[in-house]
């Protein structure tokens, strides 16, 4: 189910920074009962996911900047990073 690692940072004056558990526990959690496209999303630790296949990473990106910013999570004129980590990208589940 979870074929892809992703790194989940934020760049605040010039320095990248982990994004806590914390963050990506609660944009998971809320999006197990709102979005299904992010079912296949679990936080592994502070600035690591694992991600089904199917999620679309500017969607991923797009959706949890929003739900950080909501928050207070992401410091104002933070911009954040959502990248496939490792050499293990996404494989294709037919062959």
């Amino acid at each position: 189910m979870y074929a892809r690692k992703v790194r989940v940072e934020y760049e605040e004056a010039g320095q990248r920074k982990a994004c806590p558990m914390k963050w990506l526990d609660s944009f998971s959690m809320r999006n197990f009962t709102n979005d299904q496209v992010f079912d296949d999303t679990i936080p592994v630790g502070d600035g690591e996911m694992e991600i089904g296949a199917r999620v679309p990473l500017q969607r991923l990106r797009t959706a949890m900047e929003d739900w950080f910013r909501r928050k207070g999570y992401l410091p104002k004129g933070a911009t954040l990073l959502v990248e496939e980590a490792g050499p293990q990208k996404a494989r294709s589940l037919s062959g």
